[in-house]
């Protein structure tokens, strides 16, 4: 790596990568659900037919990705405001990182039973 190349596969680097893919995913996520809303105007019949498909348990996980991929990019878009308008922030920016990803795990084990609990009945009951 040559000197003064500011990323070298560290956490920085990987936070960096993960915000652009989030910001991807739920960029991805809201065309999709313009265009699955849009339908309603086009095809009433065919916009319930997708609906429909929506409540399956793979979509299921699929809206608890699209969850982890919001927290995760707020949590971050955060953190990057931080070290971008503190003094003290790219001083700080790995311990910051590591609160993110903290409170990101913290809030994605409280998202399961509201995100995931509709499809763990579907398939085992009650």
């Amino acid at each position: 790596m040559p000197a003064g190349t500011l990323y070298r596969g560290r956490e920085g680097m990987w936070s960096w990568v993960a915000h652009r893919v989030t910001g991807v995913l739920i960029f991805f996520f809201l065309f999709v659900h313009v265009l699955d809303t849009a339908l309603v105007r086009v095809s009433p019949e065919a916009y319930d037919d997708v609906v429909a498909t929506y409540k399956t348990p793979i979509v299921a996980l699929l809206e608890y990705g699209l969850v982890a991929a919001i927290l995760f990019h707020a949590l971050n878009g955060l953190r990057v405001i931080a070290v971008d308008f503190w003094s003290k922030g790219p001083r700080h920016q790995k311990t910051m990182l590591w609160w993110v990803v903290g409170i990101w795990v913290v809030l994605m084990v409280g998202a399961l039973y509201p995100v995931l609990g509709h499809a763990y009945l579907e398939l085992f009951g009650k």
